[in-house]
């Protein structure tokens, strides 16, 4: 009824990278992979699906990688999650209301972050480690 496999939490991860480095153009998928030690095959094959649901392009050659085909402010979590997962919650109607209203207020959820939103929050978090010696 709902599943979110470890495809989505790795895509969005990889995307929140994107999101943080890609500005000046695409990035090497490589280079995603390593920063967020995500195997680089596992990477390769969801990029592919989110590039034919139209969220990412590629461009080939030396200056090659992945760039967003819309800005990261304008791309939900829910649509990534979608783009791999499936419509979430597709047979909740058929569960009874309690599960409609789960899958609703979690889609809701993901409606509301953005890959941009994602990269912020990350950023912060990342800025507010205190290391004392």
């Amino acid at each position: 009824m709902l599943a979110i496999t470890s495809k989505s939490p790795y895509a969005v991860r990889a995307l929140t990278e994107l999101a943080r480095t890609g500005n000046a153009g695409p990035v090497p998928i490589g280079e995603i992979a390593r920063r967020r030690e995500i195997p680089v095959q596992f990477l390769e094959g969801l990029f592919a699906t989110l590039r034919r649901a139209g969220i990412l392009t590629s461009q080939r050659g030396v200056k090659g990688g992945y760039s967003f085909a819309r800005p990261a402010d304008e791309l939900t979590v829910l649509e990534v999650v979608e783009a791999l997962e499936g419509e979430l919650g597709a047979d909740a109607p058929r569960q009874g209301d309690v599960w409609v209203e789960a899958v609703e207020a979690l889609r809701e959820r993901l409606r509301s972050e953005t890959i941009a939103d994602v990269a912020q929050r990350e950023a912060r978090s990342a800025g507010a480690q205190m290391y004392y010696i």
